[in-house]
């Protein structure tokens, strides 16, 4: 493409960026909370008809159970490669809102400050896929479509992607393409535009146990077993002070990383201002303690944390009693060979051997790990037209700390997978005051219009 070619598609971009502003918000009002059921059928429809608003050809998957997936097709111009397809993965649910407290405007409300666009969605994932679709009716109007252009778009992602394996069996030669471009992604704090190669495993569980049909008096602790302890020290025999998991067979599947992973994973950039700006912290970060690399950490290493617990009386004032039964949520992000079945079966033993037989342990949901070749040259296009689209260094992870169905996408479609999207450093994304910059978003749109272009011409 001519430089006056990329300069008219350039403005013809921002212009439809802009002319999308208006239908984002109404997106955004749409409060598709997967977790509680919220607006699907009226959030499936409204992404349909989206979808073939802007010349797509749609289908509605929703014979294999969950919440719909919708498949979307764009035809290569007349002028475009029909030999290429690319890939877009989106979802349409979002986190709960909560804490609604938090917020400082309403959450499904659209608030524009500064540039700023604060709502539940915005980064995670509305705001990706609005940016697509513009980038798709600015290339419609500039020459044609390049390539052909499908999307697949879940919505139970917020909730672990249950169902999605099943429709990626069932219609993987419908979704069938040379390479994705996954949901997410963000500028750091330094304003450099990050790209995910991969994703982390996830498998999520309740630990529980009961002592009583009904909560008691707290002057019977003297003699009944109080099962809010019994979980404390449960919980404390799995990891220890200096944040050791101490599970056995926990890193038994792990696939090691050769040393050339290694290597690229060291020369990733690191910047503790990225955590304790947006979040807070009170508390060093552990790997200083550990003396560890915080990228060998977040890239390479399994987790095990603890997500919420619940047991007895926790309202104001006092309330002497002694809890019937204790809950504790454990999230574990895994690395490459990891599986929730075999993470189950050692919490299992382990709690049996340390005489804890009496707490139950569910896994709730589970994901694998994925990387993609980081030699594949669709990562390294995806690099390059994102620093000329946004005009600043674009750094290429192996993979993300946080997890998605991206497993289930190479095992079933075989394809190079590569995340983007239009968060920043301050996005709070599954938190209050979840934003982007519209800036961001213009910018996001020009790459995808960029690569979209130089992926039909390679």
């Amino acid at each position: 493409m001519t430089t006056s070619n990329r300069q008219d598609l350039k403005e013809k971009v921002i212009a439809q960026a802009d002319q999308s502003v208006e239908t984002l918000y109404r997106y955004l009002r749409l409060t598709s909370v997967s977790a509680q059921h919220l607006e699907i059928p009226e959030t499936v429809q409204f992404v349909a008809d989206l979808l073939k608003s802007v010349g797509g050809e749609v289908k509605i998957l929703d014979d294999l159970g969950g919440n719909p997936v919708i498949y979307g097709f764009f035809a290569a111009g007349s002028k475009g490669n029909a030999n290429k397809t690319l890939l877009f993965y989106n979802h349409y649910d979002v986190q709960p809102p909560d804490p609604l407290d938090e917020w400082e405007s309403e959450p499904f409300e659209p608030y524009l400050k500064d540039g700023i666009l604060y709502a539940r969605g915005t980064a995670d994932n509305k705001g990706s896929l609005m940016l697509r679709l513009a980038a798709i009716k600015a290339l419609e109007q500039a020459d044609g479509l390049p390539c052909n252009i499908k999307f697949l778009i879940e919505g139970e992602e917020e909730i672990g992607s249950p169902n999605l394996p099943r429709y990626l069996k069932e219609y993987a030669e419908l979704f069938k393409a040379d390479a994705c471009i996954w949901e997410f992604g963000s500028k750091d704090a330094q304003e450099r535009v990050e790209l995910y190669a991969g994703i982390k495993g996830s498998a999520y569980f309740e630990l529980s146990t009961k002592s009583a049909s009904i909560d008691i008096h707290s002057s019977l602790a003297a003699v009944i077993d109080n099962p809010a302890w019994r979980l404390v020290q449960a919980l404390a025999s799995m990891k220890n002070q200096n944040n050791d998991i101490t599970v056995e067979g926990f890193f038994d599947e792990i696939e090691e990383p050769d040393e050339a992973l290694i290597e690229i994973v060291r020369a990733l950039p690191f910047d503790k201002s990225g955590l304790t700006g947006p979040f807070g912290l009170t508390r060093p970060l552990i790997t200083e303690a550990r003396g560890e690399n915080p990228r060998d950490a977040l890239m390479l290493y399994p987790t095990m944390t603890i997500c919420g617990m619940v047991s007895g009386y926790i309202g104001e004032g006092a309330k002497t009693v002694l809890p019937k039964e204790a809950k504790v949520k454990i999230d574990c992000r895994m690395v490459p060979g990891q599986t929730g079945e075999h993470l189950l079966t050692c919490f299992e033993r382990h709690l049996a051997r340390h005489g804890f037989s009496d707490v139950k342990v569910e896994l709730i949901e589970s994901q694998r790990a994925y990387r993609s070749d980081i030699t594949d040259p669709f990562l390294h296009l995806v690099k390059k037209t994102a620093e000329e689209a946004y005009g600043s260094e674009a750094v290429l992870y192996p993979n993300s700390p946080g997890t998605g169905p991206m497993y289930q996408f190479n095992e079933c479609l075989h394809l190079p997978i590569v995340s983007t999207g239009v968060g920043w450093a301050e996005s709070k994304a599954h938190a209050p005051n979840e934003s982007i910059r519209m800036k961001d978003y213009v910018d996001g749109c020009l790459h995808m219009a960029y690569l979209l272009t130089d992926f039909a011409a390679e």
